[in-house]
Order: structure tokens, then sequence, then C-alpha cells
């Protein structure tokens, strides 16, 4: 029953990446090699973050919300923002459309953090004698999370690749890239400021990431047509 648990759990977890990317044209134009390489800037980002978070947070023996602290953590966190700049712009790709491009970067981007934040919990934690449902809602939280990274490399690829964009959309654009990277510290108010419980803060990052895909891809629609 607990490898059961485990496996149904993983599957949720890693599961929709690779139907994603087997689902979609991604699978056609072999853009593996741009999701693995967007994968180690990733982990490369993840070390420069963790190593700012030990150098200038202050560590808390207590759960209370913090706002001094999580506006530090707030800044420290668009470290992921300048991450998908360079595997956008920076990385060298197959002659792939931006299209393919962003979504190639964002799936890559979030296997590579749910690999280093959910892997090794998930090993642990859900091999237990004792069933709970805190892996499966890591799982979804996982799923949520692979249609933000999507949503912000999309809104990425119109900020930085995309030049003859609406004006009128532009601030639109930033608006909702602001927000996106914004939405860990948003969940951890949720969570420790308003006492929210996990699966109330789960059943909100679901939520807000299909809003924040339907709009991204609105936009990313809206920034392919010609303009008049």
């Amino acid at each position: 029953m607990t490898m059961f648990h485990f496996f149904n759990c993983a599957i949720l977890t890693f599961g929709p990446h690779a139907v994603y990317y087997s689902a979609t044209p991604l699978s056609e134009y072999d853009t593996l090699g741009t999701s693995v390489k967007t994968g180690v800037v990733y982990l490369v980002t993840a070390l420069v973050k963790l190593v700012c978070l030990a150098t200038f947070l202050k560590v808390s023996e207590s759960d209370i919300f913090d706002p001094s602290q999580e506006l530090l953590k707030a800044l420290i966190g668009f470290i992921d923002v300048a991450g998908l700049y360079f595997a956008l712009t920076q990385l060298t790709h197959r002659n792939i459309s931006q299209n393919h491009k962003f979504q190639a970067v964002g799936l890559g981007w979030a296997f590579a953090d749910s690999v280093l934040h959910r892997l090794a919990p998930l090993w642990v934690g859900a091999r237990g004698l004792e069933f709970t449902w805190d892996y499966i809602l890591q799982g979804l939280e996982a799923n949520a999370n692979l249609m933000l990274s999507l949503s912000l490399a999309a809104l990425g690829s119109l900020m930085w690749l995309r030049k003859n964009k609406p004006k009128t959309l532009i601030p639109i654009i930033y608006a909702c890239a602001g927000f996106v990277a914004t939405m860990p510290s948003i969940t951890s108010y949720l969570r420790w400021g308003l006492g929210w419980h996990l699966p109330e803060v789960v059943a909100f990052q679901l939520f807000t990431s299909l809003i924040m895909a339907l709009v991204s891809w609105q936009l990313f629609s809206a920034c392919q047509k010609p303009s008049a």
C-alpha cells in the first residue's frame, strides 16, 4: 500500500510534465535539449537564491508572518525572472519557433522545480505507513506550478523576444509577469499571515494558475496577430 501511494503521488507530481511534452508539438520538434538546459539554469538559479536567502534572511524560530522578511524573499525571488531571461534569450536553441521555445523553457523550469523541491520529500514521506493527503496536495501544487511556469515563460517571451507587440498590451504583460513572479510570497502570506490551511492554499494556486494560463494565452495570441 505504501509503494502504491508513492507511485500515485509521483505520477500526480511528475506525470503532467511528461504528458504535456508528448501531447504537444514539443516532442515533434525535439525540444528536450532546450528543456534539459533550462533545468540546469534553474538549478544554478536556485543555488544563487539559496545563498542570498542564507545571507540576508534572519533565522526565525516561529512561523509568524514577518512582512519585512517576506518582502526580502519576494525581491530575492525575482532571481527566477533573471534565470528565465537567460534561458529564453541566451541559451542556444534549435530552429524552433518562439511559441515552442517558451513552452520548452517553461516545462524544463517547472520539472526542475518539482525534482528539486518535491522528489526527496515524496520518496521519504509517501512511503510511510500512515496515509496522508499532504503528498497528493503536493502533486496538485506541482501541477499549478507547471501552469505558472509556462505562463511566466510566455510573458517573458513577449517582454524580451517579441518586439512588435501592441503598446496597449505592454502594461498588462508586465503586470501579469510581476504577479506570477510574486506568487510564492502571496501564498506564503495566505498560509502564515492569514492562517489558511494547506488545501485552501493549493486550491487558490490551482485557480490562480488556471486564470493566469488563460490570460497569458490570450496575450500571446493577441501579440501574434499582425498589427494593422
